[in-house]
């Protein structure tokens, strides 16, 4: 059955070629954000050929973190750069993995829905995947949609079928490509290399696919020469040719696919009726990306340590809420594993961040870290995970409750301060999890309530395990402060500490909200905190700076 959009939509692919981890998500999310500049109603989507069903198991050493949408939609972080350029908030729609696919595909034919004929990839995959795309695009004028992976992959091969097939299913006028492919530059020769990226545009064409829009990305700016070459091998036009090399922020983007004519371009090619494009407010934050010149040094105490995208959202969240008070983030990885709880490990830090995660490994640091900042009046800000370890260290060190834990870690633990709920006992993992908004109301005398000005919020969580109310009295009496509750006030959403400059932790996930131009309340008086209650190593800092400038 197809799914038909009430109006006429139109979309932009976009495909990679030559090597992974080119930067499709940037390169989709700018097309996104200079177009929605323009006025017009625009939806994303990353199409994943994995054959999982969601990202929710994904292992975020490999794969960087799990983005939550506002329904609760356990997504690749490509969704977090959507959301933070466009400025919209999206839905389990704009993600789709194979799995997922293959999933609805097989259980319509165990219904009897293919009356009996031969499961196919082509057509009944791919008109899924065509289905899919109809329906996350629906009700926009323009819809982005990713291709995960690169051209040539196995698992890719349905899906670059089904978009090749969308411009016969909804008209070649509302359909252009994007490929983002690299071009090498020899040292040796002194010349840039354009044969990967013209390789990668044949395999593209091989598939059926000829490419509108080339984003070509390199280490250093490409000369003319290259362009030409590209243009004349790949047959695309030079007009539509974006040369993106490597750039301090990637909230610069944009701006140079402006500046290259990339948006009047996609207006005439699919025929959109666009107003001249509003970007001074990103021009605005551009330039304060670039000037900004004092630093603060912010521990994450982590615990998937591989790369910086397993937690990407929260690194944009601090950069963010540092360029509102125009303080650079200098960004300390600390490896909760590692940790012993000596003042020297902690020493150098003006700011400690405890993000989320699963399981035992590396807690006894987090909850370390949670004493030092409490104890050392160090601004703390607990995500997650964060806010159970401060609560955990909170009840073994003022309760003086040494068997105090969470009965995630330990589930033979006396004293559970964080445990499962007795109605989640006996759920599957899956169905025990909160995930998605849920609303929370806020203590009028907290400082939660200062930063949001409100007394009620929408966050959005993805966790199992709970603030166990039976020790709540306890807790409260000791001087714990809850900060944020659910509605019927069973869930406690926030804590904090008293006489503390800065001792926040959520249950939720409050960097998922945050943007760019625009930093999440929590996360902008952090920062806030640390530039108004310096510690000694900023001041160290500040008056060796003072001394050069004289």
């Amino acid at each position: 059955m197809k799914t038909k959009s009430k109006i006429k939509t139109k979309y932009i692919f976009v495909t990679g070629g030559v090597i992974s981890g080119l930067g499709k998500g940037i390169t989709a999310a700018s097309i996104g954000k200079i177009m929605s500049a323009r006025g017009l109603k625009v939806t994303m989507q990353k199409c994943d050929p994995y054959l999982n069903m969601d990202a929710g198991t994904l292992n975020p050493a490999e794969h960087g973190e799990v983005f939550v949408t506002c329904d609760g939609g356990e997504t690749d972080l490509d969704l977090g750069h959507y959301e933070r350029f466009i400025d919209t908030e999206l839905t389990r729609k704009s993600s789709t993995m194979s799995g997922r696919i293959y999933s609805k595909v097989l259980s319509d034919e165990r219904k009897g829905m293919y009356l009996g004929k031969t499961i196919q990839i082509i057509p009944h995959i791919t008109n899924e995947i065509m289905n899919q795309i109809i329906l996350s695009g629906e009700g926009s004028d323009l819809h982005i949609s990713e291709v995960g992976g690169t051209v040539g992959d196995y698992e890719a091969m349905a899906w670059i079928e089904a978009i090749r097939q969308m411009k016969r299913r909804v008209g070649a006028e509302n359909v252009i490509y994007a490929h983002v492919v690299f071009v090498p530059y020899l040292a040796v020769s002194k010349e840039f290399k354009t044969k990967p990226a013209q390789n990668s545009v044949r395999d593209l064409r091989e598939a059926g696919i000829q490419p509108d829009i080339l984003c070509v990305r390199s280490d250093e700016p490409i000369n003319a020469e290259a362009f030409e070459k590209m243009s004349l091998y790949c047959d695309v036009d030079k007009d539509a040719i974006v040369a993106l090399p490597n750039s301090k922020s990637v909230y610069e983007v944009p701006l140079r696919m402006e500046e290259a004519g990339i948006g009047d371009y996609i207006c005439s090619a699919l025929r959109l009726a666009c107003t001249k494009p509003d970007l001074q407010d990103w021009q605005k934050l551009v330039y304060k990306i670039k000037h900004t010149k004092d630093s603060t040094r912010v521990g994450v105490i982590a615990k998937y340590m591989s790369n910086e995208d397993t937690y990407l959202s929260v690194f944009e969240a601090l950069r963010s809420a540092g360029w509102y008070h125009n303080i650079g983030i200098d960004i300390v990885w600390v490896d909760s594993e590692k940790l012993v709880g000596t003042d020297a490990e902690f020493a150098n830090l003006d700011g400690i961040v405890v993000p989320g995660g699963f399981g035992c490994r590396g807690i006894e640091g987090k909850i370390l870290s949670a004493r030092y900042a409490r104890k050392n009046n160090i601004p703390y800000l607990g995500l997650c995970l964060g806010m159970q370890a401060a609560v955990i260290e909170f009840a073994r060190e003022v309760l003086h409750d040494e068997h105090a834990n969470s009965s995630e870690m330990d589930p033979n633990s006396k004293n559970q301060v964080i445990h499962i709920m007795p109605d989640q006992i006996g759920v599957d993992l899956g169905g025990s999890m909160r995930l998605g908004n849920y609303e929370a109301k806020l203590n009028k005398k907290s400082r939660s309530y200062l930063a949001y000005g409100q007394s009620t919020v929408l966050e959005r969580h993805r966790h199992r395990y709970e603030f166990n109310n039976n020790y709540r009295e306890q807790l409260e009496a000791a001087g714990l402060i809850i900060a944020a509750t659910s509605p019927d006030l069973k869930l406690v959403e926030i804590i904090e500490h008293q006489g503390h400059p800065f001792f926040v932790a959520t249950q939720f996930h409050p960097e998922f909200k945050s943007r760019p131009g625009s930093p999440h309340p929590l996360f902008r008086d952090f920062i806030g905190a640390i530039k108004h209650h310096s510690t000694g190593a900023t001041l160290a800092r500040g008056q060796k700076k003072a001394t050069k400038h004289k």
